[in-house]
């Protein structure tokens, strides 16, 4: 997988990044890194929040989305999150900590996409999952 900078593959700019690096990319599935900053706007009393989680998992599948585009010589769509499902939060990773976020495409239907997210920490526990339903914009 060639290298792309975050920036490159999704439309939010900062300070509204929740991606750090998309670190593997399939057809059916992504992966990214994430370093929790203590000035993140996410972060509430030494936490990143279940908004700036989902956050992630959405722009996880923005980062593989426009990593497919990327490789396919086409412009970067913008999405946007039609419906949230089945969303579990089990606990919140602390700041200076790194989470690493797997999103699988479970049905890719015309320009909607259904997701499924989770979030794990460094030592592979589960702290969050979600499904989500995207809609990518033409």
């Amino acid at each position: 997988m060639q290298q792309v900078p975050i920036l490159d593959l999704i439309p939010q700019r900062p300070p509204f990044v929740m991606v750090g690096e998309l670190i593997e990319y399939n057809e059916t599935g992504f992966t990214s890194t994430f370093s929790i900053d203590a000035d993140n706007i996410f972060v509430k009393n030494g936490r990143f929040t279940e908004e700036g989680m989902l956050e992630n998992i959405a722009q996880t599948a923005a980062a593989g989305a426009g990593y497919g585009f990327f490789i396919e010589q086409k412009e970067i769509k913008l999405g946007y999150i039609g419906a949230l499902k089945n969303a579990r939060i089990l606990k919140l990773p602390a700041v200076h900590t790194s989470i690493r976020t797997e999103v699988k495409v479970l049905t890719k239907v015309l320009n909607v996409d259904i997701v499924e997210g989770k979030i794990f920490d460094a030592n592979h526990n589960l702290l969050a999952s979600c499904e989500m339903k995207i809609f990518i914009g033409e």
